[in-house]
């Protein structure tokens, strides 16, 4: 069953944030857009390119009013760990949550069991707590930040112009489509 147009669970977590630990619940996300970014542990190889990736766009996802939360199974803890000795995560900027029981991951629908991980998941939420996007990778693929601010863009649009959608490859500024019977096999 699929998690678009699916509210996000009742959950509560604590993270890493500029130095400090902080609490994040359901609660505390509404009202906002907000990306929950899922990935396998931490100290590994292809995650700290993607968290690296992610600050390194922070000042564009700020302007879009995106908070950002990445989550591993890790602890709040070691999280701070991997913080303080890595220069690719020291950029970070945005909310690590800890997931050690993996009920967020489970919630997603992105633990991997038998590991005890989760997989690559992206899960874009909108202010009233509903899921708008879900992208899953392989866990050699890594994501792209750029890519995810276009979709981000792209649902933020369609929320703020009911009756348009945003057809493939949209740019901000770009034109948009309004469905309706005289485009039917026009397109």
């Amino acid at each position: 069953m699929s998690l678009i147009n699916t509210k996000i669970k009742p959950f509560k977590a604590t993270g890493f944030k500029t130095g400090k630990f902080i609490d994040v619940s359901d609660q505390s996300i509404k009202g906002k857009w907000a990306v929950f970014f899922f990935y396998p542990a931490d100290f590994t190889f292809v995650c700290p390119t993607e968290l690296e990736d992610l600050a390194d766009n922070q000042a564009t996802f700020d302007k879009l009013g995106v908070e950002i939360y990445s989550v591993s199974t890790d602890t709040h803890f070691s999280h701070k760990a991997w913080h303080d000795h890595s220069p690719a995560i020291g950029k970070i900027r945005y909310t690590m949550l800890g997931d050690p029981t993996a009920a967020l991951a489970r919630a997603f629908d992105v633990y991997i069991e038998d590991a005890g991980l989760a997989d690559r998941g992206t899960f874009v939420v909108d202010p009233d707590g509903v899921i708008q996007i879900v992208e899953i990778t392989a866990g050699g693929v890594g994501r792209n930040a750029e890519e995810l601010i276009r979709k981000i863009r792209a649902a933020q649009y369609v929320a703020a112009h009911p009756g348009e959608v945003c057809p493939a490859k949209w740019e901000e500024g770009a034109k948009t489509l309004a469905p309706s019977l005289d485009l039917v096999g026009a397109i």
